[in-house]
């Protein structure tokens, strides 16, 4: 009786034993891994930061480009504007001109 009572102590010491190198086992996995994973989220976190900067500045880029066009096309349609008034105004200066002449050319025959 007391060989089977040892035996059973010394089993269980023995399963003690494989459970606390199971138990770290998996405590040194549990922390690898963990470890991989905060690894690759700072991976990630670092290539979504580089992707919106970098879609930031194309942005910007292209803002500066419309409105740099923008500019361009309301600086034509003012000069085409006043070289359609320039083109108005010479012509009524034009006709005042015709105007004047001729009630003068009417006073000085009357």
């Amino acid at each position: 009786m007391r060989k089977i009572v040892k035996e059973i102590l010394e089993t269980e010491s023995r399963i003690d034993a494989v459970l606390q190198q199971a138990r770290q086992k998996a405590s040194e996995m549990r922390q690898a891994a963990e470890k991989e994973v905060s690894e690759q989220i700072g991976e990630a976190r670092q290539e979504a930061r580089q992707i919106i900067q970098s879609a930031a500045e194309d942005a910007q880029k292209e803002a500066e480009q419309i409105g740099q066009e923008m500019l361009r096309q309301a600086d034509q349609q003012g000069k085409a504007l006043l070289e359609g008034e320039n083109g108005a105004i010479d012509v009524l200066v034009a006709r005042i001109c015709t105007i004047i002449l001729a009630t003068e050319g009417e006073m000085d025959g009357a």
